[in-house]
């Protein structure tokens, strides 16, 4: 099943970076573990590049930490099993209501220094990146440990400019403009969705944020991983001269007509009844619908069908089967501007061919 209501559009011709600097190699003498913030706006394609790193020969053990903004984790269904250790946190941003759980996460992972080699945090798309690198700086036991290697941020180079425009309340911050102002590198993901034209304003308003930042080309976030991992490429003093209150804690303020609305109920759907209700939503509702995803259970398969959306494009596929004895529940999060919770709840309740109880 696949649903576009957008448009088509056309491939770009060619893939060309704007940056031809090679990566620098990370500083061999210091033995602090290396970690590297993966950020981006919802949807960018982070969850892809996560599983890239997890299952490509690299020669890195990763740990990974994960956060979701939502009541229903779906992001660790969606990362492939890996030898790696994985850490997930739920219920709300990495850089606000849940920091105090990542510093917890860091100093449990440094008991278990000998099992791995490299951090990876994963933030969820609507994290400030600055709260989360103050982390390393402005706690000593975490600072003595770690060292920041590089803030990578994704951007989906369909959607980017419609967030990096959008017009915010008074005092809150958009966090696509932040997560690109903090970037060490910037994966310019999605290029064969888009025309060059698009490509071309793209990397002129990434420029204009952060200017000598270096910009990957990608897609399907397909890159050669040396250019992001163990890189060194944070520096607190460029970061200093950007924003001198850097290392002073700030009140960070979201969006509060940006929510998340997860479901989670046992049952089959109906195939059909879940088209007409997906096409529709996204028809009328799309702009607003930032990220959708979800697992489902679909009547009469005996695999999962997994589902991930950005605004009107939605695509789906058949993933792994279900295991013997495994549940077979729907998990659904929406994340976007004045969601309607009991509509939500209330038609997907109809796309089920058995009655389910929201979790």
């Amino acid at each position: 099943m696949t649903w576009e209501t957008a448009p088509p559009y056309q491939k770009e011709s060619d893939l060309m970076s704007e940056s031809t600097s090679a990566p620098q190699p990370a500083d061999a003498g210091d033995g602090r573990v290396p970690v590297t913030v993966l950020t981006g706006f919802l949807g960018s394609g982070k969850t892809t590049l996560v599983n890239r790193i997890l299952t490509e020969q690299h020669g890195l053990r990763i740990a990974v930490i994960e956060n979701e903004f939502g009541e229903v984790g779906i992001d660790d269904a969606l990362v492939l099993d890996a030898e790696e250790e994985i850490f997930e946190m739920n219920n709300g941003c990495i850089c606000c209501t849940v920091r105090g759980d990542l510093i917890r996460i860091l100093g449990a992972l440094m008991r278990k220094r000998d099992r791995f080699d490299h951090i990876l945090i994963e933030t969820t798309g609507l994290a400030d990146p600055a709260p989360v690198a103050q982390t390393f700086f402005m706690d000593d036991e975490i600072a003595a440990q770690l060292r920041l290697d590089a803030i990578v941020t994704l951007v989906d180079a369909a959607h980017v400019l419609r967030h990096l425009d959008e017009e915010k309340p008074e005092g809150v911050e958009n966090e696509a403009v932040e997560q690109i102002a903090f970037a060490d590198r910037v994966v310019l993901n999605k290029t064969d969705l888009v025309r060059q034209e698009t490509i071309d304003e793209v990397v002129s308003r990434i420029r204009a944020v952060n200017a000598p930042v270096e910009i990957i080309p990608a897609r399907h976030a397909e890159i050669d991983l040396r250019r992001v991992l163990d890189v060194g490429a944070f520096d607190l003093d460029r970061v200093l001269k950007d924003d001198p209150a850097f290392l002073t804690e700030t009140e960070h303020q979201h969006d509060s007509t940006v929510t998340s609305v997860g479901i989670d109920v046992p049952g089959e759907v109906d195939e059909d009844r879940l088209n007409r209700w997906l096409g529709n939503l996204l028809r009328t509702r799309g702009a607003d619908i930032f990220r959708s995803k979800g697992i489902l259970a679909i009547e009469g398969e005996p695999r999962q069908y997994v589902f991930q959306g950005v605004h009107m494009l939605l695509d789906g596929e058949f993933g792994r089967d279900w295991r013997e004895n495994e549940a077979r529940r729907n998990r659904l999060v929406f994340i976007g501007r004045n969601l309607d919770r009991e509509a939500l709840e209330r038609a997907f309740a109809d796309c089920l061919t058995t009655v389910g109880t929201a979790a």
